[in-house]
């Protein structure tokens, strides 16, 4: 049988996705965290309106291992990471695939300011351990790793890209399409961008602001116009977490999408969680980048259709 040509011109990526994966994991280690695994395999996922898991008989493939990993931080664990695969039904595309590599990790006694921090001397630290230098290029373009990252706000995202005020794209629903057609390609041009100080509209686990409650204490990471991280401050009020999980039931059931059962033991354990933040990192789209390849297909050993 011929060589599958296909397969073998990914040799040099995945090479250098291997030493990727590998600084990730020194630089955790190096700095006192516990790499734990979590099972793929769990009864009841995060109801998300946007996200779709994967059924596996009457469990699901997680879409990520936040529930099991912040479990962990309630138990005690103050530093922990995982670098492991998820799941997520129908998604396909150049910056998508329903089967990824992501990384997440959860330090107790810190908030998202804090952790932005941290992200930014992991992937720093990474780009002079790899490639030598603090200085990538993407798309044709040079990004400048070197520390400090810019900052901006949603609602000066809004202001500086949008035709409608943040407060508008709400009440209208149309953040998230402005967000992806008009923001987020102007982010992380330059240097990285750190986008945070969401409406609390769009919180998703992250504690609201304590001088603001309208704002989530939550940011994205963007390079080269690609959305790499998603951190924030952790939500620690069970009863305000059951809030959000219903109200994004509602959302699926507006949508006509299944309507799962709740994590009942995570919520039941949430109030023992100390303060903390926590992060995902896309793996795939973060090699992508380092790279400077066009898609995901790239820079990993098999897509969906090569199976």
């Amino acid at each position: 049988m011929a060589k599958n040509w296909s397969l073998y011109k990914r040799h040099n990526a995945l090479r250098e996705r291997a030493k990727i994966i590998q600084g990730i994991r020194r630089f955790f280690i190096e700095n006192g965290y516990l790499e734990v695994e979590t099972p793929h395999l769990i009864p009841s996922p995060a109801p998300e309106a946007h996200i779709n898991p994967i059924a596996c008989g009457t469990w699901f493939l997680h879409t990520s291992p936040e529930i099991c990993m912040k479990r962990l931080l309630a138990a005690g664990y103050d530093k922990i990471f995982q670098i492991c695969r998820c799941w997520r039904e129908g998604e396909r595309g150049s910056r998508h695939i329903p089967e990824f590599t992501i990384l997440e990790w959860y330090r107790a006694g810190i908030d998202y300011k804090e952790l932005m921090k941290e992200t930014e001397e992991l992937i720093y630290n990474l780009s002079v351990s790899i490639n030598s230098y603090d200085k990538i290029t993407y798309k044709g373009k040079e990004i400048d790793l070197s520390i400090p990252w810019e900052r901006i706000t949603v609602e000066e995202a809004f202001r500086d890209y949008a035709n409608l005020s943040c407060k508008e794209a709400l009440k209208k629903d149309l953040f998230d399409e402005i967000m992806v057609e008009s923001i987020e390609p102007n982010l992380g041009i330059n240097k990285p961008t750190f986008i945070c100080d969401y409406p609390i509209e769009r919180a998703s686990f992250a504690r609201p602001k304590r001088d603001d409650h309208s704002l989530a204490e939550r940011f994205e990471l963007y390079i080269g116009g690609i959305e790499i991280a998603n951190g924030f401050s952790e939500l620690t009020d069970p009863y305000e977490q059951r809030k959000r999980f219903e109200l994004e039931n509602e959302l699926r059931r507006k949508f006509s999408k299944p309507i799962n059962p709740l994590p009942e033991k995570f919520l039941d354990e949430l109030i023992e969680m100390p303060l903390s933040a926590g992060i995902a990192v896309g793996i795939d789209r973060l090699v992508m980048v380092f790279l400077n390849k066009d898609s995901i297909d790239e820079v990993v050993a098999f897509t969906p259709d090569d199976l």
